[in-house]
């Protein structure tokens, strides 16, 4: 069912004069109640640093966080090094986030009843909405030096139902032969992004992440190219002693970073970035950089038993690639605005399905575990006539406005576009719908739009422990990917949104 124009309007002028009143208030206390701000606390206690040193609002970095991330976690001074530092210190930060939120989501199909009894079966389409209160993850972080030039950082962290991973784990080899152009990295960890997903500053379920890093085309089977998401290989970087040109190449499994030698073990992908700052003076300092994700991934898997893919047995690699360019522009102190742009491409195997068959099948395990499993490879498979490889071009700006070290307001628009579908002309859609529905998938099918707005408001940031106020509300809007009409089989859209308010506190 679709929403009405009228009434979609009036829940945003609700929202918007909400949001209003909270602003009004929030500056009050702001204005009335402001007090320094100091470090994220595991290298405040370190070094001794406020929060504005590093952080334009904890978790996102400023030009010299950056730097001291790009050396090391190290300020390159005698405090660097773990003998230097007092017995006692245990660099470890717990992070965690309870929360309010409502979510409402588009178009579900639901059963009817009447008089008690079930009178269709998905007869019906819908919005539904929940709200309540609710918890984040818990993030445990701990990272530093092991010794002088030789630094590690260690995450485990969990789902809100205390479910834990190693989100990253690596050791680091920095400033071999006391030059910081050559660092070495291996383990488990985040690709070298300017606009980093892992100190994003959102936290809705769809705002907090960047589209752009992970849109794949529907019915997509490569589960691989996600470049917000840490991934498990190595990786050089280099930079200069100021920090303005810089440079990585990293090589990971493609295998999304899932650990196990359990998916695509058998096949590799390369990401290169690289950088260059400008100091425009009253401005501030500006960066323009590029990145390209190329590799291959698995559409084969042997099976046993009837057809289940043995983990770690994928071959027949068909290839994909991302290709990149990030702005990072300052209009003074207060105001920043960081643009990506993406084109991706994936081969005609992986846009018809291919390549998922070791993802899991809902029973919480890493592979499908019973047929039917998804599509695979296997010899003789042809693909459908009018198989092509599907191509896209995303576009994500993001911009801030720091009223002080203390209070951001934050505001980002993203738009994920098709450039070619996996299905081309003589391909059958294959709904069931009365009139047939037959012929090439709409250009536009899969597109998202998605706005997202907020702000965070730290009253606090010592050296030993931090709290955020955070506000959001995020809007995702999705071309073709509803139910379809169930009397005309025609595609139906899918709007979803999301308000969320939460103390995001660390210790």
């Amino acid at each position: 069912m679709r929403v009405s124009s009228s009434s979609y309007l009036r829940n945003i002028f609700r929202f918007a004069t909400s949001f209003a009143a909270i602003a009004l208030v929030l500056a009050s206390v702001v204005l009335t109640c402001s007090q320094p701000a100091n470090a994220l606390p595991a290298f405040a206690r370190k070094y001794g640093l406020r929060c504005s040193a590093c952080h334009e609002s904890w978790p996102m970095l400023n030009y010299f966080g950056q730097k001291f991330k790009d050396n090391g976690y190290q300020l390159m001074n005698d405090r660097d090094a773990p003998i230097w530092q007092n017995p006692s210190y245990w660099p470890v930060v717990f992070r965690i986030t309870p929360i309010w939120h409502r979510v409402s989501t588009g178009k579900v199909e639901v059963d009817t009843y009447a008089g008690g009894a079930l009178t269709g079966t998905n007869a019906a389409i819908q919005r539904i909405s929940s709200s309540g209160f609710d918890l984040s993850g818990l993030d445990f972080h701990t990272g530093g030096t092991l010794e002088k030039n030789i630094s590690f950082y260690l995450l485990p962290s969990s789902d809100n139902t205390g479910a834990f991973h190693f989100e990253q784990v690596f050791v680091r080899f920095d400033n071999i032969a006391h030059s910081p152009w050559l660092n070495f990295k291996l383990g488990r960890f985040e690709l070298d992004n300017l606009l980093s997903e892992k100190r994003i500053l959102t936290l809705t379920g769809n705002g907090g992440i960047y589209q752009t890093y992970h849109f794949s085309p529907q019915g997509d089977g490569n589960n691989f190219g996600q470049i917000g998401d840490n991934q498990l290989g190595m990786e050089y970087m280099g930079h200069s002693v100021d920090d303005r040109t810089r440079i990585s190449v990293a090589l990971v499994s493609s295998s999304d970073g899932n650990v196990g030698l359990t998916t695509t073990a058998n096949a590799y992908t390369a990401f290169v970035a690289g950088s260059q700052a400008f100091d425009t003076g009253k401005l501030g300092v500006q960066r323009l950089g590029f990145y390209v994700m190329a590799g291959e991934a698995s559409t084969y898997y042997l099976t046993s038993n009837g057809g289940v893919p043995i983990p770690g047995s994928g071959i027949g690699n068909k290839s994909f690639t991302r290709e990149g360019f990030v702005g990072q522009f300052y209009f003074g102190p207060h105001i920043g605005l960081t643009v990506v742009t993406q084109h991706g491409s994936d081969n005609a195997w992986f846009g018809q399905g291919y390549g998922g068959a070791e993802a899991s099948d809902g029973d919480g395990g890493n592979t499908c575990s019973a047929p039917p499993c998804p599509p695979n490879n296997v010899p003789g498979t042809v693909l459908p006539v009018g198989s092509q490889a599907p191509s896209w071009n995303g576009v994500t700006a993001e911009g801030h406005y720091i009223y002080s070290p203390q209070l951001i307001f934050i505001g980002r628009y993203e738009t994920e576009r098709m450039s070619q579908q996996a299905n081309g002309s003589g391909y059958t859609l294959g709904f069931t719908g009365p009139n047939g529905l037959t012929g090439p998938t709409p250009s536009n099918f899969g597109n998202i739009s998605t706005y997202t707005i907020g702000f965070r408001y730290n009253p606090f940031m010592t050296s030993r422990a931090g709290l955020a106020w955070h506000n959001e509300y995020n809007w995702l809007h999705q071309d073709g990917t509803g139910p379809a009409n169930l009397t005309t089989g025609a595609l139906t859209n899918i709007n979803t949104g999301e308000i969320l308010i939460g103390l995001d506190f660390d210790f």
